[in-house]
């Protein structure tokens, strides 16, 4: 971070002495330092002082980006130090038009300043794939297609076990080797249920730290520059989708951050802060709170609504927004129009593919039929909910055959494992491995952005279900005339009516991680038999 800030005074000060545009890749997370007025640690700048710029493309195009107070800059809470983060969508030329504060010494600074945008190898932003395979599946900026499988580590950020010691391992790390498994990771911002004994993400109205939410709209700059700017900046480096949890998940503590009891339960100093800090990262998910329904304090549907209306007027980019209730359908009480959040999270820990793909597909007609569904808690494997590698694994072919993408954790307890403290290990969660060559195989062989869920076998066949017989747990997706996908469960009659042309079918036992290619030129009828396995995925490709 130090190199960073360096970094951007040296190209400060080289536009002072030549005017020349600083040089910004695209997708590339642009932090630029403002100085304002020296606050005390008892005052609070991050409610009482507004910080607004707004960028310009030279084609017209234009980003409103709320800035933050930082302290010193350096982690401590008194200082005299704003920045803003801004991330150029388009090469070429970008402006700093407007900058607007309430403290003077911001008013106007730096306006004027011209970012050169350039390219770069960066994905950009998630973004629902929308009026394709009914804007279930989501897109990058730059067009590609990965398929999302999450892994969950709650209060891995305070680097402590479930005793209160040391957890073994460290932000870096568990960031580091959930990455090569996993493309997203799930973390509340706060402590929650393993606080650090020293470091807190709050400060009371005496400056001392506090893990209690009540006082969210006092965020400590340490804790945020030094755990939450790292756990994010080292994700986005390695594209891995940091989803950041801003309510909860467990203790009343880390609940309280929407609440807000100490500012008359007024969040939006809060979520001001979390959108400005983190809103034009590109790897940034935002659920604004885990099983808000349930524990204490919990939230209405209602509730929930104007804190995402609210949520999403501070961001800037369509970053990912959303919220997680407990075991229960989509409330429909969170749809509204314009809608606030883009894809629908659910909670359901379930064992086997057809359970897996009819919850999924349920809920995306309970979201309102047209975004991305993710079953956030699908399996957890371990002793905590008796899952094994296998449930796991079965579980996630059936998501993803729902149409879904969904997230998992190893818990060897209840509140124990690293799904809660961190320590990430790949030995003990076993499905990691099958996961991670689920997700790799997918996104090499299948146009899964293009494919809905089908019927089951038994429906009409006119090249939208070619498949028939099989057994009744079997389950479907299509893009039909190009690709079909079927999921098998155990052994059985594989049966299917191919359209015109002639066929690749490719078999993938999840289980095994074999694949394995079954037929280059079928035609017509097809015939085979599905081997007997819990998780196998077949593709029927068009040559």
């Amino acid at each position: 971070m130090k190199r960073m800030l360096l970094s951007c005074g040296l190209l400060l000060l080289a536009v002072r002495l030549c005017g020349a545009p600083v040089e910004v890749p695209r997708y590339e997370v642009y932090e630029l330092g403002f100085t304002g007025k020296r606050y005390t640690v008892k005052e609070n700048p991050v409610r009482d002082i507004v910080l607004l710029t707004q960028w310009r493309h030279e084609s017209g195009r234009s980003y409103t980006v709320y800035g933050f107070y930082d302290g010193d800059g350096a982690g401590a809470a008194s200082g005299n130090v704003f920045k803003v983060r801004f991330t150029p969508t388009e090469t070429g030329v970008w402006r700093l038009v407007s900058v607007v504060s309430n403290d003077s010494r911001l008013n106007g600074q730096h306006a004027g300043l011209e970012l050169l945008c350039t390219p770069s190898d960066r994905k950009g932003f998630w973004i629902p794939e929308k009026g394709v395979a009914s804007g279930r599946w989501y897109r990058r900026s730059d067009g590609s297609h990965p398929y999302v499988i999450g892994n969950t580590m709650y209060s891995f950020l305070t680097e402590t076990n479930v005793k209160g010691g040391d957890n073994g391992s460290s932000i870096e790390r568990d960031v580091v080797e959930s990455g090569k498994y996993f493309n997203k990771l799930r973390f509340a911002v706060g402590a929650d249920l393993n606080p650090n004994p020293e470091h807190k993400p709050f400060l009371d109205a005496d400056g001392n730290p506090t893990d209690d939410g009540a006082w969210s709209h006092r965020p400590n700059p340490e804790w945020f520059a030094g755990r939450v700017d790292k756990a994010v900046a080292l994700s986005y480096e390695r594209d891995l989708i940091a989803d950041m949890i801003l309510n909860g998940p467990d203790v009343e503590a880390s609940r309280n951050n929407l609440r807000a009891r100490e500012n008359g339960g007024d969040a939006t100093p809060f979520l001001r802060y979390i959108a400005a800090r983190y809103g034009s990262y590109p790897n940034v998910w935002f659920c604004l709170s885990n099983e808000f329904d349930i524990r204490t304090p919990r939230f209405t549907p209602d509730e929930i609504v104007a804190l995402g209306v609210q949520m999403r007027a501070f961001m800037p980019y369509p970053t990912p927004l959303s919220v997680h209730a407990n075991q229960h359908d989509w409330y429909p009480e969170l749809n509204i129009t314009p809608g606030w959040n883009d894809h629908v999270i659910v909670q359901y820990k379930l064992r086997t593919l057809p359970e897996a793909c009819d919850l999924a597909l349920h809920n995306f007609y309970m979201g309102g039929g047209n975004m991305p569904v993710v079953n956030d808690e699908l399996a957890y494997q371990g002793k905590g909910d008796k899952w094994s590698e296998a449930d796991v694994v079965e579980a996630f072919l059936g998501a993803f055959m729902g149409g879904a993408y969904a997230s998992t954790a190893y818990k060897s307890g209840s509140k124990l494992g690293n799904y809660f403290e961190g320590d990430f290990d790949a030995e003990e969660h076993t499905a990691a491995d099958n996961l991670r060559w689920m997700r790799e195989k997918i996104e090499r062989n299948v146009t899964f952005w293009r494919m809905e869920p089908i019927p089951f076998a038994g429906a009409e066949t006119s090249g939208v279900n070619i498949f028939r017989d099989g057994r009744p747990s079997f389950r479907h997706m299509a893009w039909p005339g190009h690709e079909y996908l079927l999921a098998t469960d155990r052994s059985g009659r594989v049966s299917a009516d191919l359209p015109e042309g002639t066929w690749t079918v490719v078999r993938f036992d999840l289980i095994k991680m074999e694949e394995k290619v079954v037929a280059t030129d079928a035609s017509g009828e097809f015939r085979t038999n599905a081997p007997d396995s819990r998780a196998v995925l077949w593709l029927f490709k068009k040559n």
